[in-house]
């Protein structure tokens, strides 16, 4: 039996289309329906982990949380992870499959693939009542159509219908529909089924004459007008979000008081270029008493409270890029606290040695760190990926939860100590994690997400205020308490934005 399939298309990157699957998958939820989420190639730097410890894109496992369901490696089977301008690494079913450059990979690897890719989406269609699926960027890329496995192969092979999604926000949202469905084959176009205009703001009445003449020339309905919601909390896909991040010179500019309860606390990241899973940080933002920035030159550091290095997809690169930029005598400096995510903990060690070449084209080679912990990576082929709850060294209420997502293993050297102990998901024994100085001013550790740990963000928030100087935090944000409500909350202005029954009898219709 054929299994309903809706996929969300858009005119181009960052339109919504993974949060408005999100919210979709908890409409059919709240139904009743067994509905899963699925993107057969996702290209994003940020990834998380799932309890059988593969690595999938962030916004499948947002979406499988908001249809709740638990995420696994076939709602997102290939997993594209940039490494330079021209190369990436591809995570197939949850693992490292190889390294590839972009030409090599549209042009010859992406058949190959696909396969896997159809075997993955038939396995969740048989245990669920509905598919909601993504697409990549837009499905009109003419360019790369032949070897597309995510967009309108991926739809025929499902046999969804589809909804196109544009975004007013950008401009041209008119052009950008009209232009997607008409650069599509006939074949292609009569599987878009309506159109949404999402992140309208104003008076939708100035949209009417638009919209009715959208209709006529594509014969197609528009099942919604989605106004922007403010304060959303619910984290971003990929890099094009990124073009909208908190800089310095945003969020800093003019004097701060340092005297009241509701004096800011400064933390600054510092923007690497192949910076990974900043949503690592969206939950910091969201404190009443936090300024969080993403620090683009080396001089904003004398500016923040708090210095973090994040993690990265290229470790050695970004060093180098710290390095040459000027950031390392910044971090050296900074006399607050100072921490380290993933790559970033990496970096503020004594070395870094890659003897396989993961990092460096097969080329073995040995970085120095920044000296700052006494530590020492090694890279390695395999890459760790698990969730894990572990409990800090010497802080109050500072258990937390989060994955890893990492190559290279730790070496401690004398005058080094465990940031934490962790145990990671399935495993009954408990092992070292990160690294802290004798003073507990500079600190790391691999564990993505553990700042989206209320109780633990919060004893973070107050040792950090206490080092700086800072009264303790008037008010806190209870972030993992209210995610549930932030996706409901999205939920509620769908169900107000769209034509949910002409949506119902798309999916009704294929039964």
């Amino acid at each position: 039996m054929h299994t309903p399939a809706l996929m969300v298309l858009g005119t181009a990157s960052h339109t919504g289309k993974s949060i408005i699957t999100a919210g979709l998958g908890r409409i059919f939820s709240d139904e009743g329906r067994r509905v899963a989420p699925f993107k057969a190639q996702n290209m994003s730097l940020n990834s998380a982990a799932t309890p059988e410890g593969h690595e999938i894109g962030r916004a499948q496992a947002l979406q499988a949380e908001a249809c709740r369901v638990t995420p696994r490696m076939e709602m997102n089977p290939v997993l594209i992870k940039p490494s330079s301008e021209t190369g990436a690494q591809v995570v197939l079913m949850g693992r490292v499959w190889g390294q590839v450059t972009a030409a090599d990979y549209f042009k010859h690897r992406t058949d190959a693939l696909f396969p896997s890719v159809v075997e993955s989406y038939q396995r969740l269609a048989a245990e669920h009542e509905l598919i909601l699926l993504e697409g990549a960027g837009s499905p009109a890329e003419i360019n790369l159509r032949a070897h597309d496995i995510v967009n309108m192969r991926m739809a025929h092979a499902a046999e969804a219908d589809c909804v196109l999604v544009g975004d007013i926000d950008r401009g041209g949202v008119f052009a950008s529909l009209y232009g997607t469905v008409e650069l599509l084959s006939p074949e292609d176009r009569a599987r878009i089924r309506g159109f949404i205009i999402n992140k309208f703001r104003g008076d939708e009445s100035l949209l009417y004459s638009g919209v009715q003449m959208m209709e006529e020339r594509l014969g197609i309905p528009c099942v919604g007008v989605v106004h922007f919601l403010r304060d959303l909390g619910l984290e971003e896909e990929d890099g094009v979000a990124m073009e909208d991040r908190r800089t310095a010179a945003r969020v800093w500019a003019g004097s701060r008081d340092r005297t009241s309860a509701d004096a800011q606390l400064r933390i600054g990241v510092v923007a690497l270029p192949h910076m990974a899973n900043f949503t690592d940080f969206d939950a910091l933002g969201m404190e009443p008493s936090v300024s969080l920035a993403f620090l683009e030159q080396p001089e904003e550091a004398a500016l923040a409270d708090v210095l973090i290095l994040p993690g990265t997809k290229q470790t050695v690169d970004d060093l180098h890029w710290l390095e040459a930029r000027g950031f390392a005598a910044a971090v050296a400096r900074h006399a607050g606290p100072l921490i380290g995510i993933c790559g970033g903990f990496q970096m503020l060690g004594l070395s870094i040695e890659d003897p396989h070449g993961v990092e460096s084209a097969g080329l073995a080679r040995s970085t120095e760190g920044l000296g700052l912990l006494a530590i020492r990576t090694v890279m390695d082929r395999a890459k760790t990926v698990r969730r894990a709850v572990g409990q800090a060294s010497g802080w109050t209420a500072a258990t937390f939860s989060g994955y890893e997502i990492h190559m290279g293993e730790t070496q401690y050297e004398d005058g080094s100590q465990p940031f934490s102990r962790i145990r990671r998901e399935g495993e009954r024994e408990e092992i070292a994690d990160g690294a802290h100085d004798a003073s507990g001013r500079i600190w790391g550790s691999y564990i993505h997400g553990l700042f989206d740990d209320d109780g633990f963000r919060h004893s973070f928030i107050d040792g950090a205020r206490r080092a700086c100087g800072l009264p303790p935090a008037a008010s806190y944000a209870a972030v993992t308490e209210q995610r549930q409500a932030r996706i409901d909350r999205w939920a509620d202005h769908l169900r107000k934005s769209l034509k949910l029954d002409v949506i119902r009898g798309w999916i009704d219709g294929q039964r």
